[in-house]
């Protein structure tokens, strides 16, 4: 029998948790579970706790001296999860206007999908993505749920600059850039939104668990929500998904 979950030493004072290679909300529930497990059990001891897509590393602040005990306690917290522990998860509705001005590798994503580049954005635009974790650059979402026919490989070249708000596929996924930064994946539109603000109580207003949903707009939309956003106007549109 296959363990569902394993545990490597990571340095001294880290462990890296590992569930079965499966991307999936099911998977994402687990680690959740299990991280608030930890958080509510360990807190006086863990310094951090960060999720991958099927994975959850934990970072002490004291050297971990009996890794064998520590990961039979971390057994049996794994072991008392019988449902994810309550936390408010949202649904956030992104505005993304996929112009050719923005969406710079629309059109070589229509050639390689072989899709109309009107279906290219329907299809992007009409799925509801999971927030799976947060990594790469500060704010980075990684999102799964696209659809299989919008897979498309990332550059064999990445660009030195990818402007901040790009939306994008790399692979079998989505996401959006939250800074100004190089980047491989095919730029395919553009949001106004700020996912990362350092200067707010929470920098990032997505978390694992979350939802996303794509809104087209149009340019001129576009600018309009870019310029409330300057003048502290705007709020992003979510809907609480659990109570």
């Amino acid at each position: 029998m296959v363990k569902e979950i394993t545990y490597k030493p990571y340095g001294k004072k880290a462990i890296l948790i590992e569930c079965i290679p499966v991307i999936n909300d099911e998977i994402l529930n687990k680690i959740i579970g299990f991280k608030h497990k930890i958080e509510l059990h360990k807190k006086n001891i863990i310094t951090d706790l960060i999720i991958g897509y099927n994975s959850l590393t934990i970072k002490y602040s004291i050297e971990v001296e009996d890794y064998s005990k520590e990961v039979k306690n971390l057994d049996v917290l794994y072991a008392s999860i019988n449902k994810i522990v309550s936390q408010s998860n949202y649904l956030w509705k992104i505005p993304v206007c996929y112009d050719d001005e923005f969406g710079i590798d629309l059109i070589e994503v229509s050639k390689v999908s072989g899709l109309p580049k009107e279906e290219v954005i329907n299809l992007h635009s009409k799925e509801i993505y999971t927030v799976f974790f947060i990594g790469f650059l500060p704010g980075f979402l990684y999102l799964g749920g696209l659809n299989e026919q919008l897979f498309v490989n990332r550059k064999a070249n990445p660009r030195l600059q990818i402007e901040k708000g790009s939306v994008a596929i790399g692979g079998k996924q989505t996401g959006i850039y939250p800074l100004n930064s190089p980047g491989g994946w095919n730029v395919i539109g553009k949001s106004p939104i700020d996912f990362f603000n350092s200067k707010d109580e929470l920098p990032c207003f997505a978390k694992a668990g979350d939802k996303i949903e794509f809104t087209p707009i149009s340019k001129t939309e576009f600018y309009f929500i870019e310029n409330e956003i300057l003048k502290a106007n705007y709020k992003i549109s979510k809907t609480l998904l659990n109570d």
